[in-house]
């Protein structure tokens, strides 16, 4: 490295989306320190590397010396202790107004306290979340800061070169308030969970239900990609659908085992639905279906054990079947992503962030996992009812659902009477007839819990709380 120049700016773990995140920005010019913990690590990931940003520094006080003021440095390690013990290292080698930014999946109520403990000591912290795995790290992400608009300035020279671009716009905005930033990016992958699970029972149904080859719907999907379904999860599913396993021929979905992963943002944000009282059912059921294909064992044995008391569902010509599912899946599916910004709607008021769901919608247009045609569309209910209480109430989004409905309808009943599992599309159907419900059958919950335990009711005819002597 040339010693006379000093850093833009520093990053902590080079890791697979660190050592990504760290090319693309040299690429783009940013002179940036790099360390890793294991310096043999720093030094295989230069090896080969012929770019000329990226210095390397073997230990935290060379690299926090080498960086103009105020510092800026990204940590790109794994969420949890991890952070608190470079946190720890760090808050000895900076000084006030030097800024720290966790770029990984930190749990966001960690990020407000980590914030609070920086600010003690004059150091700004920022939760960053990063979408887009690998590829978006390389080469543009959906990156959503939690900073106000006074630290903006500070770090958008580190962000914003590694932002993916959609439409001439970065996919990177500040999200006011400690926390905002991985609070968003946890309810991003909440809605990833529920996305995926669709998609994934769209398919499963065909094969099981109606038989069609993986090549068949490798096809249909490419052809949904084309559309309003155009997404990056319908687009790799279609690619996915096409591949062959070399060794033995068959399908490459076929020769892989049905249990689904998971790294906890998914369980976070049906939590924190739960914590704010805010129904992300679409979402849980995405994690729970996650939960059940680990159950591995135990589903074998309930296949042995288990009556399906299934029915013969006639459904129409393969050309309405796929047209019929296509519906199904959008109302599906924006169902899931109305959950989550209502999630975020109602995290705003919680904890006194000035989000602004337009822009979010806007970041998620690009570089990250649930990009999507429609978010155009959401965006713009968004800027035209900055207040929107629930996406589905837009006249835009109702009008659609009341198209497709109908659909949505038609897939739920042939997956019941069919034996397959549709967890997602039916709690998908479900909110939105609960949504739509004025009445709803609470009503008797509520006289139950004042039969057995006195917890009284509220009369539609009178204000105030009553209880009745029920025997």
């Amino acid at each position: 490295m040339e010693r006379e120049k000093t850093c833009q700016g520093g990053l902590i773990g080079l890791g697979v989306m660190g050592w990504n995140l760290a090319q693309q920005l040299g690429e783009k010019g940013v002179r940036l320190g790099i360390y890793n913990r294991t310096g043999q690590v720093t030094d295989e990931r230069l090896e080969g590397y012929e770019g000329g940003n990226l210095h390397p520094f073997y230990t935290l006080e060379e690299l926090c010396s080498a960086l103009d003021r105020p510092r800026r440095i990204i940590l790109m390690v794994k969420a949890g202790q991890a952070v608190d013990g470079l946190l720890e290292s760090l808050l000895s080698l900076l000084e006030p107004g030097d800024v720290i930014i966790d770029g990984g999946n930190s749990y966001f109520k960690d990020t407000q306290n980590r914030a609070k403990r920086c600010r003690e000591k004059g150091v700004v912290f920022v939760g960053a979340g990063i979408s887009g795995g690998e590829e978006g790290a390389r080469h543009g992400a959906a990156i959503m800061p939690g900073c106000s608009q006074q630290v903006w300035p500070m770090i958008a020279p580190l962000l914003l070169p590694a932002a993916a671009q959609a439409e001439g716009e970065p996919c990177c905005t500040p999200l006011e308030g400690d926390g905002a930033g991985h609070f968003v990016k946890m309810v991003h992958n909440g809605i990833e969970y529920a996305d995926m699970q669709l998609i994934a029972e769209c398919v499963y149904l065909l094969r099981r239900g109606a038989g069609w080859a993986p090549e068949k719907l490798a096809a249909l999907f490419e052809e949904w990609n084309q559309g309003e379904l155009e997404s990056y999860l319908v687009e790799i599913t279609g690619h996915i659908l096409s591949q062959q396993d070399e060794e033995t021929g068959r399908p490459m979905v076929d020769v892989i085992r049905g249990r689904a992963g998971n790294k906890g943002t998914g369980k976070w944000t049906t939590m924190e639905g739960l914590d704010l009282g805010q129904p992300v059912p679409t979402i849980a059921q995405a994690v729970f279906a996650r939960y059940l294909s680990a159950q591995e064992e135990e589903r074998q044995k309930a296949a042995q054990a288990l009556e399906g008391g299934t029915a013969a569902f006639v459904m129409k010509e393969e050309q309405d079947m796929a047209e019929i599912l296509r519906r199904a899946l959008y109302c599906a599916k924006v169902c899931a992503y109305a959950q989550g910004f209502a999630l975020m709607s109602r995290a705003g008021q919680e904890y006194n962030w000035k989000l602004k769901l337009d822009r979010v919608a806007a970041m998620f247009r690009g570089g990250c996992i649930i990009r999507a045609r429609f978010l155009n569309e959401i965006r713009k209910a968004y800027e035209e009812q900055p207040d929107l209480s629930n996406l589905l109430l837009h006249p835009a989004f109702s009008r659609k659902m009341g198209e497709y409905v109908l659909s949505l309808r038609q897939v739920v009943a042939w997956g019941a009477l069919s034996g397959v599992a549709l967890p997602a599309f039916s709690s998908a159907l479900s909110y939105y007839d609960g949504l739509r419900d004025p009445v709803g059958s609470a009503s008797l919950i509520q006289a139950q819990r004042d039969y057995f335990g006195a917890h009284t009711f509220q009369r539609v005819d009178r204000d105030g709380m009553f209880h009745r002597q029920w025997f």
